[in-house]
């Protein structure tokens, strides 16, 4: 927390972004996310996913995105654990919705889209609900994570931010293109998303996060231009996030690591902290010190780890090295937390130690 605050803590703290069922199963023993960090020597963070609704857990319970003005009946075409395939009905009392999913045991991801015509906006609109946060199963981990690191939460939808959710709802090509030719409908759709995101963080008020995460990877300027970030995600993250500081939130802002030309637009977005910092070598488009050189202190950083390239691959040194340069040119001055750029599934455990003691080697 005193690095996310931007100030130095005693040293270097350091973790993965979101352990990974597949990886706890295959290489873990099936221990639980907590029980790993402490494995490990990692500071915890405990990503809470109940009650945000996000079709791509690999577990979604889909019978809790249902009401009677919103059905989601599930086909289940396949449900081999290595080619899920399922089949989605939205029964509303206005018409039909439907989308289509596959996955496999690391990941979920769309087929089929909801959003097939403009009029499915209405829809959307009057029917798609919103959950209240249920916050007594969420103080019980607070609880269970005590000191060991802090508890991450999301804002309700497919993804946080509301051009994100979009890409999730329709195909981001298409999400794209209509800002360029219908720039009017795609507010109303951000609009939409984000009342029903307002309505979300109301029913977070008193809840025991550390952490929030908003935006996505769909805002990420490997994606998207800085004009179009500008025009569609920056107001509507904005507002978000003037909502969860009311409430005492703290909010770290998710751009998969592409953040060339947008540095001032995550600025202006009011976010505490950015993250992932994803290197060139992994995707990004400009190494963490870079973004750190034109952010100095005034938003704390997450991530910076290649999980591919340096963590899984090693060797070693390798990784102890990547630790140090990150400690010198990002965290050198505080507000800085080392963290996997993204997911690892293959990832040897030992290589996740070296990690953990490189980081805390990096005094203050």
């Amino acid at each position: 927390m005193c690095a996310i605050n931007g100030e130095k803590p005693d040293r270097l703290p350091v973790t993965v972004h979101q352990w990974q069922g597949y990886h706890l199963d295959t290489y873990m023993d099936g221990i639980t996310p907590l029980e790993a960090f402490k494995k490990v020597g990692m500071d915890a963070a405990i990503q809470y996913f109940a009650d945000m609704g996000q079709f791509w857990l690999v577990d979604a319970d889909f019978a809790k995105f249902s009401t009677p003005e919103w059905k989601d009946e599930v086909k289940a075409i396949s449900t081999h654990p290595e080619k899920r395939i399922n089949h989605h009905t939205i029964i509303t009392p206005g018409g039909n919705l439907s989308y289509k999913t596959a996955g496999n045991r690391k990941t979920t991801w769309i087929t089929e889209y909801l959003i097939k015509r403009d009029e499915d906006l209405e829809l959307i609109r009057k029917y798609m609900p919103v959950p209240d946060l249920d916050k007594k199963p969420l103080e019980k981990v607070y609880n269970e994570v005590g000191d060991s690191g802090i508890v991450r939460g999301f804002v309700w939808g497919d993804q946080a931010g509301c051009w994100q959710h979009a890409a999730c709802l329709m195909d981001v090509n298409e999400l794209i293109i209509k800002s360029m030719t219908d720039p009017e409908w795609v507010h109303v759709l951000m609009n939409i998303l984000l009342e029903k995101k307002l309505q979300f963080i109301d029913s977070m008020k008193g809840a025991r996060f550390d952490l929030i995460e908003t935006g996505g990877g769909s805002s990420s300027s490997t994606l998207v231009s800085p004009d179009l970030h500008k025009e569609f995600c920056l107001p509507y993250d904005r507002k978000m996030h003037d909502a969860l500081h009311s409430l005492g939130f703290k909010i770290t802002y998710h751009t998969c690591g592409g953040t060339y030309g947008i540095e001032e637009h995550i600025i202006s977005n009011g976010t505490d902290c950015s993250e992932t910092l994803a290197p060139v070598s992994i995707g990004g488009n400009q190494e963490p010190w870079e973004l750190k050189e034109k952010t100095g202190n005034r938003i704390s950083l997450i991530g910076g780890i290649d999980q591919y390239n340096v963590l899984t691959d090693g060797p070693a040194e390798k990784i102890r090295n990547m630790v140090h340069t990150l400690f010198e040119k990002v965290g050198y001055d505080g507000g800085y937390i080392c963290a996997c750029s993204d997911h690892f599934f293959e990832t040897p455990v030992d290589n996740i130690k070296i990690m953990a003691d490189a980081a805390k080697e990096c005094i203050y």
